[in-house]
């Protein structure tokens, strides 16, 4: 096979560090264990506003194997918020279109962003080892300008112990144990999580009984840049299949192998060229990158939050590969931790707010979970009541517009609605736009200069579209004043109003008109500092 292309150096080497040396535990604002993508958009995300983090991981350098491939929208967004976007989507493979196919037809395609005016395009695929590089970067950029961010490479938590102003950790590394102490720890350290294990924690929900192949090929080839999807190809009969494209000649193929097999067996290269070649044809000319073959689970734990240890990504949750829903929404989970843990440090809100964390992303790993399930159920149906429902739906499907909904090759990962948010003030424009009100992350729009998350930043805003508004200040957080004509796109997907936004640029409330009072008390709710 050939070689992910990956450094073969290590990117953030084990060095001694002076905290080794101290005669006690040195203690830190917050350590974050795991340097895959969810950890280090969180340490890039805490290093950019100044908050000191420290990240802790067993490797030295980024994974191996494409791993997560597709990047939605919005973690694109939150990616150009930390100054790193206009890479990713220059590195990656920009794509808005999927087909479906069943057998041998093609049964319908969709366009999953058919609306103008958004700066970021619905997905791009890029190998997670690019991502990780990307973010690694960044992050030693941030650290060449002053922020005090570190990361340090071989370095096991092997032990932690919960106090009730800190953590204690054990770590581990070539020369030897040491201990320090956080403030605040958060686990990112992946879907086995030794920090979870640590406290005793575990998942709730389903495993599913499948194996599927992932085999990334690279290869020189004229199919399109999109998403393919198969129910019952001719070449995998019976099972579905999955073609992706990627950078570098690089494209992902997912097929499914049944329950009963033999998982090693199956992973041969012997075994698998033949199934890519059939699937491909004998005249395309392929080489194996990596080969990988998984069963998947849709569960999470019950709290995200334990006191002052809190999970984020595969170690929180975990959902099937169907959708991309796996790591672009541990990348949302950081979005919206970051600056609740910043108000935190800084003495601007109290600990409860992290409790509204444990309950927004609970509720987005909640939807992932169940249009995850949804999507494996579809896909692999576990009854013949839903096989017939499946097979009637795909047949309908390839005449019919209307049975079309009811194929689910994977609901493509998007943001969630906090609908039921704490920090959530009442709506006050009920008759606006339904995908701007309370709880929605923000859409996009252009501007005669610029698109408006550009402007909208990673700060509190109140974004007054067509009245006029003043800055609010509540408990020494200001929410500065983006003001608007309303007209174009802005004005059809906000409506006339003034627009309360949140750092992670969801809306916490809207308002047909500016209140000074009102608007101050929902920024005080929006910060947990509401009396």
């Amino acid at each position: 096979m050939t070689q992910p292309k990956t450094s073969d150096q290590p990117l953030y080497p084990y060095r001694r560090h002076p905290d080794q040396d101290a005669t006690a535990a040195v203690r830190h604002p917050v350590i974050i264990v795991g340097a895959g993508p969810v950890g280090l958009t969180a340490a890039v995300d805490l290093g950019l506003e100044g908050v000191p983090v420290l990240v802790l991981d067993d490797n030295d350098s980024v994974s191996t194997g494409s791993r997560a491939i597709c990047f939605a929208k919005r973690p694109l967004e939150i990616f150009d918020r930390l100054g790193c976007g206009q890479e990713l989507v220059d590195r990656g493979v920009v794509w808005n279109v999927g087909k479906v196919f069943a057998g041998h037809d093609k049964i319908y395609e969709f366009n999953l962003q058919p609306e103008e005016g958004h700066r970021r395009p619905a997905f791009i695929n890029l190998q997670q080892y690019y991502l990780e590089e990307c973010l690694l970067a960044r992050l030693k950029s941030l650290q060449s300008q002053g922020a005090p961010v570190q990361i340090r490479g071989k370095s096991r938590v092997s032990a932690i112990q919960q106090h009730d102003d800190h953590v204690a950790l054990t770590v581990g590394t070539p020369e030897g144990e040491y201990g320090l102490e956080a403030e605040w720890l958060v686990a990112c350290d992946g879907a086995a999580s030794p920090v979870r294990g640590m406290l005793g924690l575990d998942f709730v929900g389903r495993v599913f009984e499948d194996n599927f192949l992932i085999a990334d090929v690279t290869m020189q080839a004229d199919f399109p840049t999109e998403r393919w999807f198969w129910f019952d190809p001719p070449f995998n009969p019976g099972q579905s299949a999955l073609l992706h494209k990627q950078p570098d000649g690089v494209w992902r193929i997912d097929l499914q192998l049944g329950w009963d097999i033999d998982r090693a067996a199956e992973k041969r290269p012997e075994n698998v060229i033949p199934r890519i070649r059939e699937m491909l044809g004998e005249d395309v000319k392929f080489e194996l990158e990596w080969l990988s073959v998984y069963t998947f689970q849709c569960r999470r734990m019950e709290q995200f939050r334990h006191n002052r240890v809190i999970f984020a990504g595969d170690s929180a949750h975990q959902v099937s590969p169907f959708g991309a829903r796996g790591a672009n929404s541990g990348i949302q989970d950081a979005d919206n931790l970051c600056w609740k843990l910043q108000l935190v440090l800084d003495g601007l809100a109290p600990e409860a707010l992290l409790d509204s964390y444990d309950h927004e992303r609970v509720q987005g790993a909640e939807e992932n979970i169940l249009n995850s399930t949804r999507s494996t159920d579809f896909i692999t149906p576990k009854s013949e009541i839903s096989r017939i429902f499946r097979d009637a739906a795909l047949t309908l499907a390839r005449q019919h517009a209307f049975a079309r909904p009811f194929v689910n090759s994977g609901r493509l990962s998007v943001p969630c609605t906090y609908d039921n948010s704490p920090l959530n003030s009442a709506d006050a424009m009920p008759d606006g736009p339904a995908r701007t009100r309370p709880g929605s992350p923000c859409p996009d729009a252009p501007l005669a200069q610029g698109f408006l998350l550009d402007r909208l930043g990673g700060r509190f805003s109140l974004l007054a579209i067509g009245v006029a508004a003043e800055p609010v200040n509540a408990a020494g957080i200001e929410a500065d004043l983006l003001a608007f004509p309303a007209e174009g796109a802005l004005a059809d997907r906000y409506g006339r109003g003034v627009y309360m936004i949140r750092p992670d640029q969801h809306v916490a409330g809207r308002w047909p008109v500016f209140d000074a009072d009102e608007i101050t008390s929902a920024l005080r709710r929006a910060t947990g500092t509401a009396p």
